[in-house]
């Protein structure tokens, strides 16, 4: 028996793996009531997890208000840098240009984050050029809501920024949302290399999560859990109990976002590179 599945069945926290929650959010949600939404009980559910660290937005910010909830999300992690990195929310109707240019620099924040269905904005209007430029330049990843049948960012539209933009690193959230957007997801992760999808959401099941892995590679998967908006130990699970190799499982739990989250140091050296070149 490996570690990870030791610590499982002994019920305690496994420190074998770094595990890292591509998709969290934090704070008050304003439809509904949401448990111990803040960063000291999250903190507590992710040491009961075995979860090293995550990357979130605030509720505030993807749905009232980006500047007040880029602030909260900034807040979140000075509470525990060690746990938490920022998606920096951008609302294509609240000063994207100046969101950007607010905290783009700042190392709180590790991504960016786009929820169209919410903003009632196609993910392919150009109030998100924005975005896409500063991803394209930086190779900071881009979080985007995805719902299929969406008016707003359906698979298609993921596709046709890729096409745009194919410097930039796009993780699909949710994958699509539902069995038919997750066929549709695959098939847009196997033509375009920068698209990740992230695995998120009340329809995907182990086996879901398995086929992807399978048909588009560990690189290109991720995992996430709308924590604390949905359970972390349900979504956790599906991944930890789903059939995928020990180097699969590790790259989807951790190592591939991991690696995403490392573009301020890749533009740094490759900066360094230009420099001392001859």
């Amino acid at each position: 028996m490996n570690p990870l599945t030791s610590a499982l069945w002994e019920r305690r926290p496994q420190h074998s793996l770094r595990i890292v929650d591509a998709h969290a959010h934090a704070g008050p949600y304003s439809l509904f009531f949401i448990p111990e939404a803040g960063p000291a009980a999250m903190v507590r559910v992710m040491d009961r997890c075995g979860v090293s660290h995550a990357v979130l937005s605030s509720h505030l910010a993807i749905q009232l208000d980006a500047a007040a909830g880029n602030a909260a999300t900034a807040a979140v992690v000075d509470h525990a840098p060690g746990r938490f990195t920022g998606y920096l929310t951008v609302n294509p109707w609240q000063d994207p240009v100046g969101e950007i240019e607010k905290w783009g620099d700042d190392p709180r924040f590790g991504g960016v984050k786009l929820h169209p269905d919410l903003h009632v904005y196609p993910l392919t209007g150009p109030r998100y050029a924005p975005v896409w430029e500063f991803a394209q330049r930086t190779g900071c990843p881009v979080l985007t809501h995805t719902y299929d049948g969406s008016p707003y960012n359906d698979l298609p539209m993921v596709e046709e920024m890729a096409v745009r933009y194919p410097g930039a690193v796009i993780l699909a959230g949710h994958a699509g949302a539902t069995p038919l957007g997750f066929d549709a997801a695959i098939g847009v992760a196997q033509r375009r290399p920068g698209v990740v999808l992230e695995v998120c959401g009340s329809y995907n099941t182990g086996a879901d999560l398995a086929r992807m892995v399978r048909e588009v590679g560990p690189r290109q998967v991720v995992f996430g859990s709308d924590f604390p908006f949905i359970d972390l130990r349900m979504s956790l699970g599906r991944v930890l109990f789903s059939d995928l190799s020990d180097d699969a499982r590790a790259a989807v739990l951790g190592g591939t976002m991991t690696d995403l989250l490392q573009w301020r140091d890749n533009a740094r050296r490759a900066r360094s590179s230009q420099v001392t070149a001859p």
